[in-house]
């Protein structure tokens, strides 16, 4: 048997006025994405901003539906509104933050196991690593210099191609 250990790594900030500006700015257009999040089951506001290579900022926010699971998260909704305006153009970074109205926000979170495939096929489309900016509404925030990072085991199309 061989055995291995698989280590990411995490800058951590302990809040928004410890970042750099872009990445506050992004992460800011991402907070404020979360009020036009439609989660009247859940609660749960989650907005997401990316930058993609040209510069531009696009945010999105999850949408729930009342038929479970048919609602989209935040990360696909943005990456999907992306492709739409700006086709081809690579995502450069990433920003997810959340109002948990249940609760506390005040730690990050990471994107949900389908959006984690969806960030490492968007990777893999355009050859380049998305930087996730990761956090609550308050407190720390995590800066991840690779979404692949955090799917180590992703399928990829290079599994459907024969040997």
């Amino acid at each position: 048997m061989k055995q291995t250990s698989i280590h990411i790594p995490v800058q951590i900030f302990s809040d928004l006025k410890t970042l750099e500006a872009p990445d506050a700015e992004l992460f800011e257009c991402a907070r404020n994405a979360t009020a036009d999040a439609y989660a009247p089951y859940s609660k749960f506001r989650v907005g997401v901003a990316i930058r993609l290579e040209n510069g531009q900022i696009i945010t999105g926010s999850n949408q729930e539906n009342a038929s479970f699971p048919a609602g989209i998260c935040a990360e696909r909704v943005t990456l999907s509104a992306a492709s739409a305006v700006y086709p081809g153009i690579a995502v450069t970074e990433l920003a997810l933050t959340y109002v948990n109205e249940s609760g506390d926000s005040k730690h990050p979170i990471s994107p949900c196991g389908i959006c984690r495939q969806t960030l490492a096929e968007y990777e893999q489309r355009f050859g380049r690593s998305i930087r996730l900016i990761l956090g609550g509404f308050s407190g720390e925030i995590y800066i991840i210099n690779r979404a692949t990072d955090l799917l180590p085991f992703a399928f990829s199309s290079q599994e459907l191609k024969p040997h």
